[in-house]
């Protein structure tokens, strides 16, 4: 059973906090090291391993450091080497793809794009460490910038399929019942995606139009996010035929 270790950083997740852990036998991996804390430095005497669900800074500061101090072998996602290598300032020793164990660890991988590019859970018997992947509260952040809300959909649907027994987040506590989760943010989705369809609709044409439409909740303090979330829906429903969107202004599929 992974080991939860969570570390303080400057994040607008849940908690402020980003969960380090600690997996595998008999080879210990490191996953996400975001900083060094002095519990996080008496339990990686043993580690033989360190990866990340993801490249994004909340998740990757102190992976040089410890890849250091511990002589770990430090993985990378094989199709984004160059991006892990740039958040973490240390170049992977070895790559993995979906599907592959990490060294002698027991430890397999699983794709799970949408929040980010690089985004992959790792999976542990009957559980998963899943990074951005789902919280046990709240919705994770999808946005235009770096994510891909087609992507994160299809993630959900596919860590749905697996029925795992647990999953480990990001941030926050451990999710119990991953299949009532991941439906429940699944259908979360899919609600906004029909609100903001609905907006653009009815003439909604800017990001900020369709925020005051397809949002029924104070927005403050987080609307930066919300539009980058919108823009994320508004790419998906542009792929899919279902709105014009040119980036800064839309409307409907004309017949």
């Amino acid at each position: 059973m992974p080991e939860q270790y969570p570390v303080r950083v400057e994040t607008r997740a849940p908690q402020g906090e980003t969960n380090a852990y600690l997996l595998g036998s008999p080879r210990r991996l490191l996953v996400d090291p975001a900083r060094r804390t002095p519990a996080l430095d008496a339990a990686v005497a043993d580690v033989d391993h360190v990866a990340v669900t993801h490249a994004h800074p909340d998740h990757v500061g102190a992976v040089a450091e410890y890849a250091a101090e511990t002589d770990a072998t430090v993985w990378a996602h094989a199709a984004f080497a160059d991006r892990f290598e740039r958040a973490t300032g240390v170049a992977a020793d070895r790559v993995f793809r979906p599907g592959d164990e990490l060294g002698d660890t027991g430890v397999t991988v699983f794709d799970t794009p949408g929040h980010a590019p690089d985004h992959v859970a790792f999976v542990e018997g009957r559980e998963a460490v899943t990074g951005d992947l789902v919280f046990a509260d709240g919705s994770v952040f999808v946005g235009a910038t770096d994510g891909d809300m087609r992507a994160y959909l299809a993630s959900l649907r596919c860590a749905y399929a697996r029925n795992f027994d647990r999953l480990h987040p990001g941030h926050g506590p451990v999710v119990e019942s991953p299949r009532e989760r991941l439906a429940a943010l699944y259908d979360h989705r899919r609600e906004r995606e029909r609100r903001v369809l609905a907006a653009v609709e009815v003439g909604a044409e800017t990001v900020e139009a369709i925020l005051d439409a397809a949002y029924d909740k104070d927005l403050s303090g987080v609307r930066d996010l919300a539009g980058q979330t919108v823009r994320a829906h508004l790419d998906k429903l542009a792929v899919e035929g279902r709105v014009e969107w040119d980036g800064a202004h839309a409307g409907p599929v004309e017949d």
